[in-house]
């Protein structure tokens, strides 16, 4: 997606090999009309899927998957980091470490949003480790719902999720895949 691309590489700031800043436009302020295309690419690649229900990991994902969801005309979830008073009763939980962050977190959905009936799309802003997508996974498996795929808005090639979620035969779709970057220069990976 070249647009994405664009916005990461004029945007986006290396902060080391492993690390990408975007808070210009996906992680802290939102690019409106750059989600609004991401949105319909994902909801492009996925529109034979039959799906019911959006999952999302609170926050970086909710935007792009609100778009998808707009597009496609379905409800999105998002697991949430940290519990609530109001989220306490047939919860669907799992633990994930966040590598950026370096903790780990028990995400948790209520299952009345998420069902065995469900086909799911799973969005989420970064797949570097896979660990985020792997709890989500988790979750869809508990609620005994069918898994249409994952999308991602930027995949970090040179590391092993995206990989080892392939072999496994989970569909992901990444609008950008980054296969090495240093300070002075971001190389993304041809389209496959």
């Amino acid at each position: 997606m070249n647009l994405l691309k664009q916005a990461i590489t004029e945007k986006g700031k290396v902060l080391s090999d492993e690390v990408l800043k975007v808070d210009a436009f996906l992680n802290h302020q939102l690019d409106p009309e750059l989600m609004q295309q991401i949105g319909k690419e994902f909801a492009d690649l996925y529109k034979d899927a039959g799906i019911t229900k959006i999952l999302t990991i609170e926050s970086s994902g909710i935007a792009p998957a609100i778009m998808a969801g707009l597009e496609l005309g379905v409800p999105v979830v998002f697991a949430r980091k940290r519990k609530s008073l109001t989220l306490v009763d047939s919860l669907l939980t799992a633990n994930i470490h966040s590598f950026t962050k370096n903790e780990t977190n028990e995400i948790s959905v209520s299952n009345d949003y998420l069902q065995e009936n469900d086909t799911v799309l799973i969005i989420d802003d970064f797949l570097a480790n896979g660990q985020a997508v792997r709890g989500l996974l988790n979750i869809v498996e508990k609620a005994n719902a069918t898994l249409a795929g994952v999308g991602i808005v930027i995949e970090k090639g040179f590391q092993a999720g995206g990989d080892l979620l392939r072999e496994q035969g989970v569909r992901v779709e990444s609008l950008a895949i980054i296969d090495s970057m240093s300070e002075n220069k971001i190389t993304f990976r041809e389209e496959f």
